[in-house]
């Protein structure tokens, strides 16, 4: 199954608002399995300005960010975990292997490992032009938060 969200149905399911929200679209998504996003990298980021103003680098830490996002979408997606709020737990086996600049357009995959009641363990590649620059496992956590849960199924005019 092949899906696609727009930006205003990951902000239904994501609490992170600009500067910090760090996903753009999600292309491709196999409910439960698989999420793949896309993070469009501009000149016009806020941290471009102090990292580094010479030469100007995506801060490693948000790209971790941004792949964390992408893996909490795995799990929010489901309609019983709408209305929660993700954590992340840890990082483990982290991997940066090469700078992400203005231009780049970042595409992240997230696959599930396992999960647990509202735990769970994703195995995160992010890559530029087919280039692996960050790979990791993170561990997340999902607790209650919103009053009211969102609905986003495919084929809603939030899809495309």
């Amino acid at each position: 199954m092949n899906h696609v969200l727009d930006i205003e149905a990951i902000r239904q399911l994501l609490p992170h608002r600009y500067p910090m929200l760090l996903v753009d679209k999600i292309i491709e998504w196999q409910p439960g399995e698989r999420v793949v996003g896309l993070k469009n990298v501009t000149i016009n980021e806020s941290f471009f300005n102090g990292h580094f103003p010479e030469k100007a680098v995506m801060p490693g830490v948000l790209i971790l960010e941004s792949m964390a996002q992408v893996a909490c979408l795995i799990m929010l997606l489901a309609p019983e975990h709408r209305h929660k709020l993700p954590y992340l737990g840890g990082i483990d086996r982290c991997r940066l292997r090469r700078p992400v600049v203005p231009g780049d357009t970042l595409i992240i995959e997230a696959t599930l490992l396992r999960v647990h009641g509202d735990a769970g363990k994703v195995q995160m590649i992010a890559r530029v032009d087919g280039q692996e620059v960050a790979s990791c496992e993170m561990l997340f956590k999902l607790v209650e938060n919103r009053s009211t849960p969102v609905t986003v199924e495919a084929g809603d005019n939030n899809s495309v």
